[in-house]
């Protein structure tokens, strides 16, 4: 019990480290992971590499849950093309060159340089955002890689499961056929899933708001076993099935994706802390070098190439495919399909987790803090006159027949400056209560409203999706908005954003909040 406090301990110390270093957080947990193993600290014996697996997948359940509640649909859709050509052809190619190197330049047989080749082929979104917090990117960049990293794992597992299978493996029309089927029915299974989950948990008001959070990933992880059981692509259904829920209009959205990102923590930390006791420190140093060689093709050769090929169609700037090439960032995925020849009693599975496991630690310690820096170099940020979306949260009033929005102002919005009165919600929606500076006042059509404000906005249930449209447009556009064009987004209150809770709000408005006289507050 107390080794378990002071993990846990360590481990919330390693995310606050990671969040300020820029570091990703993997290899901090894995650092943990090896402490506390063989020829650690507690020298801790664990060689069961079948109980790493399925604990791995059910972690990796969670994170493609948490990834895809985050993920914004207006974002992601114009990127599907690219991530799609990334998630396949890419990873065709990266498979190629790299299972090369690894069998002529490390002198691997082809089992196990395909092996690896199919391994180290996925990328992992958290360990690229992590060390790109300070230098935030456009949404076309962002998109493909978000869309990517949850679209490639699926393709990548049924490659590693048919390499390591004893046998022969499979001709390569076959495992293109096999391929194409298992994510089309996973595709199918997981926007069905999410649609009728989301739809039902609209309509279906369940007795507390706790249990909402709870029911939502008990849906993706629900799409995950039809997907499974289908024998289609449980990971990309999982994915699939969250990014519908994420971006739907669910009741007490914050507290979901709060709950989401907690399990999404924990997941990593559970699981890199167990990939790091499976591993034997001092069985790593002869395959030091082999690992070296085959990250350098990686990195320097098969990702650009994937890169620069499957992105050929699109018409992406070469400095902004130069960013994605290096931000190929390599995390949990690799690491834990890495086991899947050691259940499989693959010869030389060992050596083949060995190589695996220093490649991922050493050019994630490499990439990951030149990343920033090499987005700075190619001058690749966001726009910082781009106006930031508004934060809206929706509470439902069963009994009323309407809807509570909580709406967030940022610093960037268009809504800075803009009288209640020039909003011009529909008929049957209304500001009934501004937040400013900790106190709280009725405002007046003449009200203007500021950075910072939290306004509280009730709509009856026909007009709330259009408050919440005129809402967002506005802050997109100004007090103008659609007499000059703006439309109001195509996306919704949910699409992962951090936003105060509606609860929030109202235990400030409990500490003595006052009516005041608006006009001193124009």
């Amino acid at each position: 019990m107390l080794v378990c406090s002071l993990v846990l301990l360590v481990a919330v110390a390693a995310v606050r480290i990671s969040s300020r270093s820029g570091l990703p957080s993997l290899l901090l947990y894995l650092g943990i992971g090896i402490a506390m193993g063989q020829d650690g600290i507690f020298d801790v014996k664990f060689d069961n590499a079948e109980l790493t697996q399925v604990m791995g997948y059910a972690a990796l359940v969670v994170i493609l849950a948490e990834g895809g509640l985050g993920t914004k649909w207006k974002e992601v859709k114009p990127a599907l093309p690219a991530a799609a050509m990334l998630s396949t052809v890419g990873v065709g190619i990266s498979v190629g060159v790299t299972a090369s190197a690894a069998h002529y330049l490390v002198g691997l047989d082809w089992r196990q340089a395909l092996i690896i080749g199919a391994v180290v082929s996925s990328t992992d979104a958290a360990a690229v955002f992590s060390v790109l917090r300070k230098v935030p990117l456009p949404s076309r960049i962002t998109g493909v890689l978000e869309a990517e990293s949850g679209f490639n794992d699926a393709p990548v597992v049924i490659l590693v499961v048919a390499f390591s299978t004893v046998g022969p493996v499979e001709h390569w029309y076959v495992l293109v056929g096999e391929i194409a089927l298992e994510l089309t029915i996973g595709a199918a299974i997981g926007l069905a899933v999410g649609w009728l989950g989301s739809f039902g948990l609209r309509h279906v008001a369940l007795p507390a708001s706790g249990l909402y959070p709870i029911a939502v990933m008990a849906i993706a992880v629900s799409a995950y076993a039809a997907g499974a059981m289908a024998h289609g692509s449980g990971f990309l259904a999982v994915y699939l099935a969250a990014m519908v829920l994420g971006n739907s209009k669910l009741p007490h959205w914050p507290a979901t994706r709060g709950f989401a990102d907690g399990l999404g923590w924990l997941a990593q930390i559970g699981m890199f802390v167990l990939l790091g006791l499976l591993v034997t420190p001092h069985d790593l140093v002869d395959d030091f070098w082999p690992a070296v060689v085959v990250g350098l093709v990686l990195t320097v050769i098969a990702r650009p190439l994937s890169v620069f090929i499957s992105l050929a169609p699109f018409r992406l700037p070469k400095r902004e495919k130069a960013l994605m090439s290096w931000a190929g960032l390599r995390g949990a995925v690799p690491i834990i399909l890495a086991t899947i020849p050691m259940v499989s009693g693959i010869e030389g599975s060992t050596k083949v987790f060995n190589i695996v496991f220093v490649l991922v630690v050493v050019y994630t310690l490499i990439q990951g803090p030149t990343l920033p820096w090499l987005a700075r170099a190619l001058k690749i940020g966001e726009d910082p006159s781009e106006a930031a979306d508004l934060g809206i949260e929706s509470a439902p009033l069963e009994r009323l027949r309407g809807h509570l929005l909580s709406v967030a102002i940022p610093g960037k919005s268009k809504m800075h400056g803009v009288e209640v009165g020039e909003l011009r919600l529909p008929a049957g929606a209304a500001v009934t209560l501004v937040v400013r500076d900790g106190k709280s006042f009725v405002p007046a059509p003449s009200t203007v409203l500021r950075r910072g404000d939290e306004l509280l906005v009730v709509a009856t249930d026909p007009v709330r999706d259009a408050a919440e449209a005129r809402l967002r447009a506005v802050g997109e556009g100004g007090k103008l908005a659609g007499w000059l064009g703006t439309a109001a987004p195509r996306d919704n209150g949910s699409l992962g954003m951090e936003m105060p809770h509606v609860m929030k709000l109202a235990k400030r408005l409990g500490k003595g909040g006052k009516h005041e006289d608006t006009r001193t507050h124009h």
